[in-house]
């Protein structure tokens, strides 16, 4: 039987990220002041000039983001990092938890995504003071706000929109393989990788790439293996929800 984990890290990891996204300067962005712990993917060269060396993978999840952004062509790693990051305000948007939840979300797609390249964002135009605001008050009006820029940013930053929509795709299903680990159900595992595949559903209903629109049926499908914004006793199993991803990356090809 799969034993459910109750949410307790909303409360202690929404005040652990909100003293670090809080306590951030303009030095401190430049040096990754977000960073908690050194297990985001790895920065990409390319992406605004700032390449950098490998960060170590501790679990599935960051390695399949890792090597998302390694298989995507280099002029598509800046798209795929915003749509990435935007997968954290998606369900940040979503959660019913409240602020601190919402902002707790939002800090870890900070550390996770952001910190990792923080020339990306800058060279595509998105304003890191409209990011952090969104991850230290977690207010509607803030993510929207930030989701409002990465949308922006979006719509310029060109690339190969099959190849991205594959690495959100890669990036869901990795963090999803975390979601249920003997037997226990991990909440944020499911969150993350929630926002993930919201986020390649988001980019594919805005993209104009004929591959992308005849994998938009069976993306729908792959969606709706995540049954509610918050973990279920009994999340879809990650076979299946891999299977329903393979089909969606054979139709983009």
């Amino acid at each position: 039987m799969t034993a459910f984990r109750p949410k307790l890290w909303t409360g202690v990891s929404a005040a652990i990220l909100l003293a670090a996204t809080a306590g951030c300067s303009g030095e401190a962005g430049e040096k990754g002041g977000h960073n908690i712990a050194a297990t985001g993917p790895a920065p990409a060269v390319g992406e605004g000039g700032e390449g950098g060396p490998e960060r170590a993978a501790s679990a599935a999840g960051e390695k399949g983001a890792q090597e998302a952004y390694l298989a995507a062509p280099a002029d598509s790693r800046v798209a795929l990092r915003l749509a990435h990051l935007k997968g954290f305000l998606l369900i940040a948007q979503k959660q019913p938890e409240g602020k601190d939840a919402a902002a707790a979300l939002v800090g870890q797609g900070m550390t996770e995504v952001y910190d990792t390249q923080p020339g990306a964002f800058t060279s595509a135009g998105v304003d890191e003071a409209v990011l952090k605001k969104a991850a230290q008050s977690g207010d509607p009006a803030d993510i929207k706000a930030a989701l409002d820029a990465i949308g922006a940013a979006q719509a310029k930053a060109g690339g190969d929109d099959a190849a991205v929509l594959k690495g959100m795709v890669d990036i869901a299903t990795g963090v999803y393989q975390g979601v249920v680990q003997g037997g226990t159900v991990d909440p944020l595992e499911y969150q993350h990788s929630y926002g993930a595949i919201l986020s390649a559903q988001d980019f594919a209903v805005r993209s104009k790439d004929p591959r992308v629109k005849a994998a938009k049926a069976d993306l729908d499908k792959l969606v709706g293996l995540w049954p509610a914004a918050t973990a279920p006793e009994k999340p879809t199993p990650a076979g299946q929800v891999a299977a329903q991803a393979s089909r969606v990356e054979l139709a983009l090809s």
